[in-house]
Formats: structure tokens, sequence, C-alpha cells
């Protein structure tokens, strides 16, 4: 097995902001593995606020390249475990290399992973389309500009009740809110009643990642279900949302790959805990790598593809909010060797 990558800076179409920040690229990394002519791919996108740039990653690879290339592969989940214990400290690496090791492995068996897997694809739920914080006006010429049925408002500022409260004068859409861990609870209790009355259905991470204690008091009191986004990270966490959250946002490059995401989804359920598979603006290669997860999910928020003005592949479309897929094999899409 050999392994390539190349470092990405993709546009956005608007400048991206929520309340920890704003930015009009997204850098991103992509891989490629090569096993007997047949390549996978997989990427990572970086987030500032996790502290592993592209460049660490490109870093943590090339130090231990031959260690990622003489694994002898068999199926993506032994690859998973392999690549957990040589990068430990660099979960948004793992998840591109085991990406990339369940696209080759789709590629090998001829069929998308969501077949492999017994999965409905009419059973994915609708992706919802994110309108940043801005100006309220420039909100709204957002929201015109890309009709939805369902969008995702993103919060946590001194005058978001203002913000949504003029989006939903110009649409019946279904609204979420997402505070990026942007409210305090006294905040929390009293814009929730109001979000509750413009008619949003859900609120993702209203506080801090680390306040469970008011997490407990927010569940037990909120009209609207709750979502962790960094507050649930990694597989540990899923049982640290129980009874704080009604539900959980996972993000592939945050828990390190398809393989783990697998295994939380599986332990929410147990835990009667609601899903939603959320992206961190990926390019259509992990875009499609959530998207092969979306029918075991409640929620999806994959629009990475139509928040960038650049791309790195093809294979995934959108119609209305409806995800369209491929008949490619693996992830289902079509992009040119690195």
């Amino acid at each position: 097995m050999t392994v390539k990558f190349k470092a990405y800076n993709l546009l956005f179409n608007h400048a991206f902001t929520i309340s920890k920040g704003t930015k009009t690229h997204q850098p991103t990394l992509i891989v490629e593995l090569e096993y007997f002519g047949i390549k996978g791919y997989g990427e990572a996108p970086a987030i500032s606020y996790y502290n592993i740039p592209v460049e660490k990653m490109i870093e943590d690879l090339e130090r231990k390249k031959i260690f990622v290339e003489k694994f002898a592969f068999s199926d993506p989940e032994r690859y998973w475990h392999y690549l957990h214990h040589l990068f430990p400290a660099n979960s948004f690496l793992v998840c591109a290399l085991d990406m990339a090791g369940w696209d080759l492995f789709g590629k090998l068996k001829g069929k998308q992973l969501h077949e492999l897997w017994g999965l409905d694809t009419a059973k994915a739920p609708l992706t919802d389309y994110t309108i940043g914080i801005d100006t309220i006006d420039k909100m709204v010429e957002k929201m015109k500009e890309k009709p939805w049925p369902v969008y995702k408002i993103k919060v946590g500022v001194p005058d978001d009740i203002a913000m949504v409260t003029e989006l939903r004068k110009h649409t019946d859409a279904i609204f979420r809110v997402d505070a990026n861990a942007g409210w305090s609870l006294e905040e929390a209790l009293e814009k929730i009643l109001l979000l509750k009355d413009l008619g949003v259905d859900m609120i993702e991470q209203p506080l801090a990642k680390d306040n469970w204690d008011g997490m407990k008091i927010l569940f037990e009191k909120s009209p609207l279900p709750l979502f962790a986004d960094e507050s649930c990270v990694a597989e540990a966490d899923v049982e640290k949302c129980y009874k704080h959250f009604h539900g959980i946002n996972i993000k592939l490059t945050k828990c390190s790959g398809i393989t783990p995401a697998r295994r939380m989804i599986a332990r929410a359920r147990e835990l009667n805990l609601q899903i939603m598979i959320g992206c961190m603006n990926e390019s259509s290669v992990g875009t499609a790598a959530i998207a092969q997860l979306a029918p075991l999910a409640d929620h999806i928020d994959m629009d990475g593809p139509l928040l960038l003005a650049e791309d790195t592949a093809s294979g995934i479309s959108y119609d209305f909010g409806r995800v369209v897929y491929s008949d490619l094999p693996g992830l289902g899409i079509k992009i040119d060797p690195l």
C-alpha cells in the first residue's frame, strides 16, 4: 500500500462566521491510499479551535508514512485500530486515513458503503443549509440566495434573536440554531423560549462544552431538544451526554473517522439519544462519507460543498435538501489522482 496527500485551502462563497470567529477559506487535507492499483480517498478539514492544522497532519503523516503503508490491509475496522494507536494525538489524520480505507474497501467489493451495510438511502433525512452569522440584511440575502427546506442558523451573539426573527419573516422552512457554546445558562433559558415561538425545532450546543451542571438544568427545562456538538467529540463522550442532551452531533473528523462514528451511533441508540451527523465544511470527499451514514441519522448537516466556492471531487449532489447518490463504489466520488 502507498499513501499520498494534498493540502487545499478552499474558498467559501461567503465569509463564514460562527460565535468563535470568521474564516474566508477552509484548509483541508485529502489523502490517497493505493492498494494493488485501486485508490481510496479521505479528508480531514482543519478547524482552528481544535489545534490540528493541516501542517500538523502532514508532519505526522510524513514522520510515520512507512508504518501507514506497511499495514496488511484486509478490512477498514482493523486498519482504524492500527491508525488509532499510530496517531493517538491526531484524530483528524486518523479520520482521513480511515475514510480512505473504507473507500478502498468499498471499491474492492464493488459497492458503495451504504450498500455493504444494508442501508436504505431513501431513509436519509434532508440536509440543512447553514446561514453563518452576518449583518441581518446579509443573512436574509444568503437565505434568499439558497431556497432550502431546512436552515441551520448560527447564533451565539447579542442580537441573535433579532436575526432569527427577521429570517423567519422570509420563509416557513424548518429552522435549527447552533450557538457553538456561545450562551450562558441564563441566556439559554430565556432565548430558547423565544426561539420555540419562532418555529425553531432544535438547539445545538447552547452552553460551553464543559458546563455539564448547566446542561443538566437546561436539559430538564428546555422545551426544545438540545444537541451536543463541542461536548461530544469522541466515543467516550456519548455516555456523558446522556440526560444532559437529547441528541448528539457526530462529526467524522473529530471522532476520528467512519469506524468510531458507527459505534457512536449504535451506543447513542442504546441510550435513546437522537443522532445528527454533521460536517466541518468538508469538500465532496468528506461529505460523501457522511452521506454513507445518513440513513442511520435523525438529522443531517452535510452542506460543505454548498458553502464552498471550490471542491476537490464530485459525486454527491443535492435536490432541495435531498442527498443524491452516485452509482460509483466506495464513497461514491470521482476525483483526480493526487
